[in-house]
């Protein structure tokens, strides 16, 4: 029988599969749901300081209105942000009274001073790691490209400074340097990178000629991103012997052959939430089925015996990864009727 156990920021998992943050990791409920359907460890829906600023300010709106005193508005805000927080840290604490895997905080913030607030409150309820879930939008006209990439470093330091739980980054692939970007947050001293987020992205409704929200759900076409750039950064990382960061993979995993794919890239983990909203929680014990009796056929006997096979460089085409362009044009007789 396959052993599927696997480390991610030096915690055991019994297998591969984390369930990623989303409204599905949002409760306790869910939470069980998803360790009685297999998941090797679940991460917490983020804490997000947008979500939290926005609520804080329909209820200064609303004040306004009423007549409130302006000098209550600080204390309202303060207020709004001290629920948010606390409800979060009771999430983190019911979670781990329930669950047996381990269980990732994640927070989501906009803005430096927050960070550290967020995190060590986190690591005080018991959080078996934290995941940051960062991504700043590169827009031209308020930061610089370099001040841009230098909040990440800035507030990833002070978080390693005030935790002793592991860090997990996950991150975008909206990088000017990819690669070397990749490399450089590696080194920074966090335990795991996340590759890579799934973002709102704004659609347009042409009849009512509003914006919409579509493109909720992952497909398995998405996974051709991440899988490229886990199988390059786990060959660079292979180099650097000193350098213990984990790679867990993540947007498009939808099904057992595709948490087989990533893993032969050179993933540790994958983490996976659309197929779980389309598919039901059962679909964990179908990946896991499959990676299983994968396994078996391959003879293969644990994930190491294979993890990183098809990797950058030790994969037989490793200029393939770099090719850009398709080498042969479609024709006529490609295009289906």
């Amino acid at each position: 029988m396959a052993d599927l156990t696997t480390t991610y920021l030096g915690l055991k998992l019994k297998n591969p599969i984390i369930a990623s943050s989303s409204t599905l990791t949002s409760n306790v409920d869910n939470i069980i749901h998803l360790e009685k359907n297999g998941v090797g460890a679940v991460v917490l829906r983020s804490i997000f300081e947008e979500e939290i600023s926005l609520e804080a300010n329909k209820f200064i709106e609303h004040a306004v209105k009423d007549g409130y005193d302006e000098g209550l508005f600080d204390y309202y805000d303060k207020k709004v942000k001290q629920n948010n927080v606390e409800d979060y840290l009771k999430l983190v604490k019911d979670a781990k009274a329930a669950a047996s895997i381990p269980v990732i905080a994640s927070v989501n913030c906009k803005s430096n001073h927050e960070w550290i607030y967020f995190a060590k409150k986190i690591e005080e309820a018991g959080a078996d790691a934290l995941e940051l879930n960062m991504f700043f939008l590169p827009e031209w006209s308020k930061r610089t490209v370099e001040e841009n990439e230098a909040l990440y470093f800035d507030i990833i330091k002070k978080v390693l400074a005030q935790l002793t739980i592991p860090v997990t980054l996950k991150v975008s692939h909206y990088f000017s340097d990819l690669s070397t970007m990749l490399l450089k947050l590696s080194r920074t001293g966090i335990k795991g990178l996340v590759l890579f987020n799934k973002f709102f992205t704004p659609d347009f409704d042409i009849e009512t000629e509003k914006m919409t929200q579509n493109y909720v759900y992952s497909s398995p076409q998405d996974i051709a991103l991440p899988l490229r750039w886990v199988s390059i950064l786990s060959s660079q990382l292979k180099k650097e012997e000193s350098n213990s960061c984990n790679i867990v993979a993540s947007t498009g995993v939808h099904d057992g052959e595709g948490a087989i794919k990533q893993i032969l890239a050179g993933a540790d983990a994958v983490q996976i939430a659309s197929t779980l909203y389309l598919n039901g929680y059962e679909q964990v014990g179908k990946i896991l089925e499959k990676l299983e009796s994968w396994m078996d056929e391959k003879e293969y006997k644990s994930l190491a015996d294979f993890k990183g096979k098809l990797s950058y460089q030790a994969g037989e085409n490793a200029e393939q990864f770099e090719r850009t362009q398709f080498m042969k044009n479609f024709d006529d007789k490609d295009i289906k009727n």
